[in-house]
């Protein structure tokens, strides 16, 4: 498995080799191009001399060859220079006679309305000349040669060119794995930091200088993620703590109990009392195991919960039944707010069991603390949410308790005196609106507590 500065040293170096071989074979076509344009511009130019020496000056053809050798402060590789007429089929002229045909073989290729013509055979170029007016209308002039300098200078940048890739490879090669290094030197850090946090330790968190750079974002959210794992280690702890706490309580007294009975005989009267005080401290586990096992199986079965379209109003209407059967005493009264005339618009998706656990809990505890056993429930829709809130008028929750009222076992010391309970209810209620992706919020105020369910409608779906 190749690590990341490996990786990086790899893709940092054939990135940049292929901008350098973009870059050479770049210089090499248009420097290639610069000395064929230059070569055609020389040949041209002979064409020219040869054109004024020949029918301007009106010479013979050995003077003319004379006069153009002379010219020639340069001479060319295999430079063959001819004249040839149109109107006859005739080379007029040639700086080498034997080889004509070699010139001859162009003539088709010829277009009489061209003033000039490019062209190449071999490691020939050819430039032909159209010679048009004062009677050289019909006569080409044509000039051959091989650029042999330009071919060594070509020859010779193309090897300095391999050079100077394969040099740079290597420096790249170099520069890469060390530039990799010191890329990779924070995550280094990073690491080592990350070794030395263990359970005992957990609240260290990983520090980095730069806190705008992508290692830096890297660095805040792994430090987020740290405290996430604080919190549920932390959670852990109170739960564990709690439940033993809240096990040992009714364990112990049944132990007591039991153990004071057995130590004489003592008369029906006494052992029916001690019985019912047993059934009492039994149903109190059973009741915290069924709340404990509730709590569970909310946080297991999140994703497995068949959700369907739940109309509200309904079901507020069910458990305010259901709740008054169980409780003679609870007096819970429903409020409707900007009822719509639509009925979708009272409608959620979600799982019709948990969203009532959730309704119950939330009643039974407002009825559970109120002085009255009174619950207010309003119940409004409006712009594809549901709110349902609900309120009490008891004792007021101190606001330093009011951020972890839904953690499991908490009991603010104002609640815990005035009622029974395990201080899961709302533990269950925040993971049931977790679940169905709403929001719960309180609100306590010495008149009164309120909490605040808001869901959304099938039509923001």
């Amino acid at each position: 498995m190749i690590n990341i500065r490996t990786r990086l040293t790899y893709q940092f170096s054939f990135l940049v080799t292929l901008i350098l071989l973009f870059f050479s074979l770049g210089v090499y076509f248009f420097s290639k191009l610069y000395l064929e344009k230059r070569f055609f511009k020389r040949l041209q130019d002979r064409a020219i001399t040869t054109t004024t020496l020949l029918f301007d000056l009106q010479q013979t053809d050995s003077t003319v060859l004379r006069l153009i050798d002379a010219a020639n402060k340069e001479p060319l590789l295999n430079e063959n220079i001819s004249v040839y007429n149109e109107k006859t089929k005739e080379v007029l002229f040639s700086t080498n006679p034997a080889n004509t045909q070699f010139h001859e073989q162009f003539i088709p290729q010829f277009d009489s309305t061209a003033q000039t013509l490019y062209l190449h055979q071999n490691e020939y170029q050819i430039v032909a000349i159209h010679l048009t007016g004062g009677g050289k209308s019909s006569n080409w002039v044509i000039v051959s040669g091989i650029d042999q300098a330009g071919k060594e200078a070509l020859d010779d940048l193309k090897k300095i060119l391999m050079v100077m890739i394969l040099a740079a490879i290597l420096l790249l090669g170099i520069s890469g794995w060390l530039f990799a290094d010191r890329a990779l030197a924070p995550m280094s850090r990073i690491i080592q930091q990350v070794n030395t946090i263990f359970p005992a330790n957990v609240a260290k968190r990983v520090e980095h200088p730069n806190r705008s750079d992508e290692i830096g974002l890297l660095v805040a959210t792994f430090n987020q993620l740290l405290d996430r794992i604080e919190q549920a280690l932390n959670t852990q702890k109170m739960f564990i703590a709690n439940v033993s706490h809240e096990l040992k309580n009714p364990l112990t007294k049944i132990n007591s109990q039991i153990d004071v009975a057995l130590i004489q005989k003592r008369n029906p009267e006494v052992y029916e009392r001690t019985l019912q005080s047993l059934q009492e401290d039994t149903r109190t586990l059973i009741q915290l195991t069924n709340t404990l096992l509730e709590l569970a199986n909310t946080s297991i079965q999140a994703n497995a919960m068949p959700f369907e379209p739940v109309r509200m109003d309904e079901l507020l209407w069910e458990t305010k039944t259901q709740l008054q059967e169980w409780h003679e005493d609870y007096r819970i009264l429903l409020t409707f707010t900007d009822f719509p005339d639509d009925e979708d618009a009272l409608i959620t998706p979600g799982n019709r069991a948990s969203l009532q656990v959730l309704l119950m809990n939330l009643i039974d505890n407002a009825c559970k603390f109120s002085p009255t056993k009174t619950a207010k429930v309003n119940f409004k829709s409006n712009g594809g949410t549901l709110t349902i809130a609900v309120s009490n008028e008891g004792v007021q929750i101190p606001e330093a308790d009011l951020p972890y009222i839904f953690q499991p076992f908490f009991r603010s010391n104002s609640t815990a005196l005035s009622s029974k309970g395990h201080g899961v209810g709302l533990a269950i209620v925040s993971q049931i609106t977790q679940i169905h992706q709403g929001n719960i919020a309180v609100r306590s105020t010495p008149e009164g507590t309120t909490f605040t369910l808001t869901l959304s409608t099938i039509f923001s779906f």
